[in-house]
């Protein structure tokens, strides 16, 4: 849709808008150098997306747009890379996402994607039987800017609950584990997000059988994310919604307070030290 010509959509997202992103640069007589100072980011940043190595955030794209002249082109291109590395049945949720003035989510296996650190997400997103390298850049990718929901225009309330067991299943090893920890340490230090734990001891049910997540909108019916094992369902049908709220208000029911999640987060972020 917005790819250049020549430019496999199939090849690596990062490595493509890399490119590109470098082609428009030249083409405008600037050095990194120079784009850093103009777009009050560092050289070294710079240097590392245009080679494909780190991932742009919008706020970065939307600049370095702006300082080549480019028009829209490359935040454009951007988020069709991006947007296009996600299953299709999940793409209506990523357009609910940014239409919800609150989210509520639910996970009893793993961190909630808008909450992983990049190489957290690839560790979760490697274990796709079948993924291939290009596929595990692109999901990656995908999963990592719709953290962008945070910085926006009025974002959403977010309200997070977790299973305990998160906290201590060995995604990744250590290294990732402690790293993934202490971002949700950072993330409750915004009055926009809440994160409760659900210990184990009390061995409560409601929920195994899978995540999901509730999405309020202004002017419209609450819509609900059901995960699956094979893929996640979305809908607005009131009988499913309910059965979500109910599910939701069950667990938030035997959630510790967030003040004692998070000291279960920092006890079990120490354990993977």
């Amino acid at each position: 849709m917005f790819a250049p010509p020549g430019l496999d959509p199939a090849g690596r997202p990062l490595v493509l808008l890399g490119m590109e992103m470098r082609k428009h640069r030249k083409r405008a007589n600037l050095s990194q150098e120079r784009l850093a100072g103009i777009i009050q980011f560092s050289q070294s940043l710079v240097g590392f997306i245009e080679r494909g190595e780190r991932t742009p955030s919008q706020n970065f794209m939307q600049r370095y747009d702006d300082a080549l002249g480019s028009g829209g082109e490359l935040v454009r291109l951007w988020a069709h890379l991006t947007r296009g590395a996600s299953p299709r049945w999940f793409r209506s949720w990523l357009d609910v996402e940014q239409e919800a003035q609150a989210l509520h989510s639910w996970e009893p296996l793993y961190v909630p994607g808008l909450l992983q650190t990049e190489e957290y997400a690839r560790v979760v997103i490697q274990g796709e039987p079948g993924i291939s390298a290009a596929q595990v850049d692109k999901a990656v990718t995908a999963r990592i800017e719709r953290q962008a929901i945070f910085t926006r225009a009025g974002p959403p309330m977010l309200r997070f609950l977790l299973d305990e067991g998160v906290l201590h299943r060995p995604i990744g090893g250590k290294k990732v584990m402690r790293g993934q920890l202490e971002r949700l340490i950072e993330a409750v230090e915004s009055p926009r997000i809440g994160i409760q734990v659900i210990p184990v001891a009390p061995g409560v049910t409601t929920g195994l059988l899978g995540g999901f997540a509730i999405a309020e909108l202004s002017g419209s019916p609450d819509s609900v994310y059901i995960e699956s094992a094979t893929h996640g369902h979305v809908t607005n049908r009131p009988e499913d919604v309910d059965a979500i709220h109910g599910r939701y208000d069950v667990l938030r029911a035997a959630a510790q307070p967030q003040h004692v999640s998070i000291e279960l987060i920092r006890k079990a972020e120490k354990l993977w030290t």
